[in-house]
This record gives structure tokens, sequence and C-alpha cells, in this order.
């Protein structure tokens, strides 16, 4: 009787795998025909791939190491060429496949016989090209043939040097590109199309933004990107928190861009003005020298002192005006046990001190004109009106918004890809190596289900489009993940930028990694994290960036 209930089940299960099947092919040979192509597919040679982490805005180095796939290109020109190029040569090559344009320039300049050098330079190209394409089936290289030459790309990459009697067709096609002036377009697309062969997958393991000035033009770059995931850095949330309307997030993304002079990415590259906080600062702070605040990477050489202190004011202002938003959360939200970071109200306003931990501390700027000692964590008018002029700044930029929502349709907390596991900061863990609890809107999770709820709490919060006050508990959540204690994004147990502005002693200054960094080491914990994760131990890895 057990064995005809269990038949019956598993013709119905195969039932629905059918009408599935019909669904997507229609017919048997169809079917079968996938069938064949996945299996031959399963024997091709794994494609590579190239994992980034905390590239913090740098756009040039994210770009040069994009173009050279962290010297991946230049191992298969030395496969190709090793017995027969000097190295000077195979450098030289690499170079144009990196930069075609800017070496063409170069070397047109240098060249002699320009035509014997394109038709070895092609040759070279082609070779080089067929070693990338060999990890791929035919039909995915058709699919990413530059427009224009498609079809003659095609046709060099599958010649075979046995084929004596075509010979003169494939001579005759590079000689004709030569002759009607397409060289130059053909290096240039070849080059492209290395490049892009050259990754089967790009990983992105977290903080793509702050710091550098370039995080808009990376959002861009991985926008064209053929094949990619984002895993989110701390940094990230940040930003996505912002553009969902934190002003929690919002404070701390226009502070970091003061810190580190880079407010062209917020006024130049997102279209959001920040005059309302220039004039409210420049007012505040008129007798503020704000010395603690003057911004790195500033070169007086080529800044007016004016341009100095009215970033200087700006960073100060926005900097207070943070505390007493992430206080405001705090009060909150008492779940997330970070009373610790409540720090303006234990400051004495008359002497210019601070209580931490029962000790006191001088403070090295003892100027805030803006905070009423009996309501610390209270904004003014004048900051309540501009915060809520850049909330609907940051919430309406369109540029802002298309990388926000490519940031989340692309990006995740985790991500389990080709027995990799990967995410950027940490599993919060206890000092014994069990995974710690963290409570996301009154519910205890651990381990993966911490991380799916948190996923799924941060998706929907941005396609939530009115004030509830569900979309309130996301903003902060999205704070949260930036700096909380527990945060998998974060990875510390605090976040000291309180005192790391206004208290002159470095071990008040210090952020103690969460114990996963310790635990992480030990080959058990890492077998106990795989899994948890639905991962092989024999056949997997852990890939986590948070390190610039």
């Amino acid at each position: 009787m057990k064995s005809d209930k269990t038949d019956n089940n598993r013709e119905k299960r195969d039932y629905r795998y059918l009408k599935l099947l019909h669904m997507r092919y229609g017919t048997i040979r169809k079917a079968s025909e996938e069938i064949i192509n996945l299996n031959a597919i399963l024997n091709l040679p794994k494609g590579t791939e190239h994992f980034l982490s905390d590239i913090h805005g740098e756009y040039e180095s994210f770009i040069h190491i994009l173009k050279n796939a962290s010297g991946v290109i230049k191992s298969k020109i030395d496969m190709v060429f090793e017995h027969t190029l000097p190295e000077s040569e195979r450098k030289s090559l690499a170079t144009l496949i990196y930069y075609p344009e800017e070496k063409l320039e170069i070397i047109k300049e240098d060249i002699e016989d320009l035509d014997e050098w394109y038709t070895l330079t092609l040759h070279r190209l082609i070779e080089v090209c067929k070693v990338s394409a060999s990890k791929y089936t035919r039909s995915v290289v058709r699919k990413a043939l530059p427009e224009g030459f498609g079809y003659i790309i095609d046709e060099l990459l599958h010649s075979q040097d046995y084929e004596m009697d075509k010979n003169e067709y494939y001579k005759q096609i590079v000689e004709t590109i030569i002759k009607i002036g397409r060289a130059d377009a053909f290096i240039i697309a070849m080059s492209n199309l290395i490049q892009r062969l050259a990754i089967a997958r790009l990983h992105i393991i977290g903080d793509i933004y702050d710091r550098g000035p370039g995080a808009p033009i990376i959002m861009d770059t991985l926008m064209n990107h053929h094949s990619v995931d984002i895993q989110w850095g701390n940094h990230d949330i940040e930003w996505m928190g912002a553009s969902f309307g934190s002003m929690a997030c919002i404070a701390n993304v226009i502070r970091l861009s003061s810190k580190f002079d880079n407010m062209n990415t917020i006024e130049g590259e997102y279209g959001i003005s920040v005059r309302p906080l220039a004039i409210f600062a420049m007012e505040a702070y008129a007798e503020d020298d704000c010395e603690q605040f003057i911004p790195r990477h500033i070169d007086v050489t080529e800044y007016s002192k004016h341009d100095e202190k009215l970033i200087s004011k700006i960073h100060k202002a926005i900097t207070i005006i943070q505390f007493k938003l992430e206080g405001q959360v705090i009060k909150r939200h008492p779940e997330y046990k970070m009373e610790g970071r409540l720090l303006l109200d234990k400051i004495d306003y008359d002497k210019g001190t601070i209580i931490i931990d029962g000790k006191e501390y001088e403070l090295v700027d003892k100027n805030f004109p803006t905070i009423d000692p009996e309501n610390p964590y209270e904004l003014t008018d004048e900051e309540l009106e501009v915060m809520e002029r850049l909330r609907t700044a940051f919430m309406t930029s369109e540029r802002l918004k298309k990388h926000m929502y490519f940031m989340c349709e692309r990006g995740s907390i985790y991500n389990s890809y080709n027995s990799n596991l990967m995410f950027h900061g940490c599993i919060p863990m206890t000092p014994s190596g069990n995974f710690a609890t963290v409570d996301i809107f009154g519910k205890k999770l651990r381990g993966k289900k911490l991380f799916d709820e948190i996923d799924r709490k941060v998706r929907q919060g941005m396609k939530v489009k009115n004030g509830t006050s569900e979309h309130s508990d996301v903003e902060d959540l999205l704070w949260y993940l930036w700096c909380g204690p527990k945060s998998p994004l974060f990875g510390k147990d605090k976040i000291t930028t309180f005192e790391q502005y206004f208290i002159d002693e470095p071990k008040l200054h210090i952020e103690k990694k969460n114990p996963y960094y310790a635990n992480v080491e030990k080959r058990d914990i890492c077998i106990k994290i795989l899994k948890e994760f639905g991962l092989s131990p024999a056949m997997s890895h852990i890939i986590n960036g948070h390190v610039p």
C-alpha cells in the first residue's frame, strides 16, 4: 500500500516536471537538444571569475584592473607567444589590448611600415582571442561579437591552421581590413572582445562608494558589464539608505564626501545641491575655524582658503547633524543595543569635557553652537529644514535612483556561486564560534536566516514608495547595517566617529572586529559556515571583502 502511494506521488511529480519542460521547449526534440547542449557545456573548462572588493570610488584603478583582468590577459598572451615573441613585444601587445585607442596613437608615430605592423598585430590578436574564446560555446562568443565586425571575427576565430584551401580566404580578410582603412577600428573591436572574454563573471564583494571620486563612473561601467553581481558593503548600504530617504544615512554620506573632499560625487555626478547646507554652515559656524574638519586630500595650491573654510564648515555642520540623527535612531531602537553611542548628552558644554566609561576627557573642539544641552539630539529648525531639502534631493536624483535600483537588482547581502560563498563583512559570531543572534524587527535570527531576512527587508524597503512606519523602520535598518555592532556588513563592535573628531586619545578610536575574523581562521568554523549556507566544505570557498 505504501509503495503504491509512493509511486503515485512520484508520477505526479514527474508529470509536473514534464509540464514545465513542455512549456519551455514544446517538443521532445527541443528538450533533447537542450539536454545535449547542457551536458556538453558542463565539460567546457570553467570560465575565469574575477573578484574585486573595496573599490571606494577609485575608478581609474578599477577600470585598469577590469581592462587587464588582474593579469589574466597577459597570461593568455604568454601562453600563446612565450616561445615566439620577446617579453617586450608581449607587454606591448598586452598594453594595446588594455588601451587600444591610446596605444594606437603612440605606435603610429613610431612605426615606419604601418601595413606590416597591422598584419602582424591582427594575426596576433586573433590568436589571443581564440584562446580567450576557448572556454565558451560558439553561441556565447557570437553574442559577444562587436557590431559591424561580428561575421568577420567569427570567421577568423574558427579558422584552422590545417585548412590549407582557405588560407587565401583568411589572408584576404586581413588584407582587405587594412586596405580599406578599418584596421584601427578592427583592433579596437578585437581588444574589447578579448577584454570581455577574459572574464566569465565579475563579482564585486562590496564597498563601491565613498572616499574616491568615481563611484558613479564605476556604477555606469558595472551596468554595462555582461555578467556581474554585487555583494553589498556597508558603504553601499549607506548610499542605498540615503537614496531611500534615511536622514542618518544622508548625513553620513555628506560627512564622508566632505571629509575626503569629494562633494563633486554628490553635486556634480548626482545633481544633489548642498547649497542649503552650505548657507546654514556659513551662518551657524561663522566664528568657528573648524580646524578639526579640514578635508583630507585638499591641496592648498589648488584651493583658495575660502573654499577650504567652506568645506570645513560644511563638514562640521553635517557631522553634528549626523550625531543628532543617529541618537534619534538609537533611541527609537533599543534592540540595537547602541546606547554607548549616545555621547552628546555626556558632554559638559561649559567645561568642554565628556565622560566616557566613567572617565573624563577634554574635547579638542568645544564649540557646539547648534546643540541644546537640555535636548542635545534635537535638530534646530534650521537643521531640520536643511535635512528635509537634502532628503528630497537624494530621493529624486534620477541617476542615483537608477544606480541604487541596479545595486538592488544585481546585489545581495550574500551570494553562492560556483561553490563560492561571498559576502562583504562577516557572519556575526560569539567568541566561542557560535552564530550571534540579531534582532530584526522582533525576530531573533542568526546565520543564514539572518542574512536571508536582511536581504528580504532591504528589497522590500526599496520598493516602498510612501512614508509608512514600515518605511521608517527599513530606513533605520539600513543605517544599522552601515555601522551597527552586529551588522554583517560592518563587522565591528562600534563606530568611533565622535571620538576620532573630538577626543585626542587613540585607545578610544579603536573599533574591535567581530569574533568572526578570528574564528574564520579555524577549519571547523569554515566548515560550519559552509554547511550553514548549504555548500559542500570539500569543494567550496568563503570569499569576503571589507579590506581596503
